[in-house]
């Protein structure tokens, strides 16, 4: 089975990752990191323990910071267990006994900073420089990478003095922000306000360990497949593969946080759906299907990355009604048709400058297969993975394989986590300069 498309994951050679080895080689990037979390007076703030809790099971060290605000909505002592470490109040900030101000000794024992949410009142005295609270000064005493995920009331997050402090957070170094999304908030507004689902700060803390807060992507759009294609014999049965989509969504996510607009077109997916918030999603289905939104999709893309896993295949003339077996299995004995290659279509109607990743899933000897491939389909990158390998194939949270290109370069990339991986064939796919705004076939 074909498969045309592209996976990702793995530990960059550039970016600004923190000290040591996040590499998502053989162990988990955030296992053994020291990771502040800073919770401010939000709602939001209800949703933490999840995140303090899955940190703590994949072995970091955690420590958990409150505002007055924030003491008011989420239990310390809940926090401490789940850590299993004390939780700090403002009331500890100063004493008589410590040899150091607190606030110093936690800015510089975190290797990772989370702050959830991040309200109104904490962004305006981050901004400003005051330092008025423990959580307040230890933003201005750490030198670590910070992950900000906003929250708020969404008439709040539109007032112009949020937006202007909002503004210089996105021109701080080592800051990687979250905006809020839309949604229904606790205050039963609709709107802009709602914090990232804890799913999606843990992927957004993973990225920063693995590449750190650069955004590099700022300003180009990047257009990805993902999933399974499904092509129908009967209304109850289907030719596909066991594709996840899980590389895609990946890869369009590390994407997104390097500050790229991403389009996303999928089939069918198992993955957690807050991995798909803030992305362009287009749904699909069938071959076709993907096809067409592709071709809409191409003209306003900088970069392409064809992960999709696209059948091979399509019965001629699929049946309208659920046949007997006999039937279908006479059907099955002849009038196929190739699904069209739709990575060699996307190169031969590429504008100028347009860059593209292929993905080669094979078995055996992998490289002269993925090399003769690399050949044939004409785009700028080629990734060929060994499905054949445990932890490799369709479903792993690992990946590994050989990069094709740009020319006859041939690197190899050795077992790594897929978030891991997307960041290395993000900075090979990454146009080498910016290039003139593009438009879609569907913009007006």
């Amino acid at each position: 089975m074909r498969t045309d498309g592209v996976s990702i994951e793995g530990v960059p050679t550039e970016g600004d990752p923190i000290a040591g080895d996040p590499s998502g080689g053989a162990t988990d990037p955030l296992a053994g990191r020291r990771i502040l979390v800073g919770i401010s007076g939000s709602i939001a703030a209800v949703k933490l323990p999840l995140v303090v809790s899955a940190l703590a099971k994949r072995g970091a060290e955690v420590r958990c910071v409150l505002t007055p605000s924030a003491e008011r909505l989420v239990s310390p002592v809940a926090l401490a267990s789940l850590s299993r470490h004390r939780c700090y109040l403002d009331a500890d900030q100063w004493s008589h006994t410590a040899a150091r101000p607190l606030h110093v000794e936690l800015a510089e024992w975190a290797e990772l900073v989370v702050l959830a949410p991040l309200s109104a009142t904490s962004l305006g005295r981050w901004v400003h420089g005051l330092g008025d609270t423990l959580l307040a000064s230890l933003l201005l005493a750490t030198e670590a990478p910070v992950l900000a995920a906003a929250a708020m009331n969404t008439a709040m997050w539109g007032s112009p003095g949020v937006g202007r402090n909002w503004q210089a957070l996105q021109a701080m170094e080592r800051v990687l922000p979250l905006g809020p999304a839309d949604g229904l908030l606790a205050c039963d507004r609709q709107g802009t306000g709602r914090m990232a689902e804890p799913a999606a700060l843990l992927l957004a803390l993973e990225s920063l360990a693995c590449w750190g807060w650069r955004r590099d992507w700022q300003g180009l759009r990047l257009l990805v497949s993902a999933g399974p294609t499904r092509e129908w014999l009967d209304p109850a049965r289907c030719i596909s593969n066991p594709s996840t989509g899980r590389m895609g969504v990946l890869l369009a996510q590390a994407a997104r946080l390097r500050g790229a607009e991403v389009q996303l077109v999928h089939g069918p997916l198992q993955v957690e759906s807050a991995w798909l918030d803030g992305l362009g999603c287009h749904p699909i289905d069938t071959g076709a299907q993907l096809q067409e939104a592709l071709r809409e999709l191409q003209p306003g893309a900088d970069a392409i990355a064809m992960v999709a896993a696209v059948a091979d295949h399509r019965l001629a003339q699929p049946f309208d009604h659920k046949p007997d077996k006999a039937a279908i299995a006479a059907a099955l004995q002849g009038g196929w048709q190739a699904v069209p290659d739709l990575l060699v279509q996307l190169v031969q109607q590429r504008p100028a400058g347009q860059r593209i990743l292929g993905f080669a899933a094979h078995s055996g000897d992998v490289l002269p297969q993925a090399q003769a491939k690399f050949l044939r389909k004409g785009c700028d990158l080629l990734f060929a993975n060994p499905i054949d390998r445990v932890g490799a194939g369709f479903g792993s949270d690992r990946n590994e394989g050989w990069l094709l290109g740009p020319g006859e370069a041939v690197t190899r990339m050795e077992p790594m986590g897929k978030l891991a991986l997307a960041h290395r064939l993000l900075s090979a796919l990454r146009p080498p300069e910016p290039l003139p705004p593009r438009r879609s076939a569907a913009d007006p």
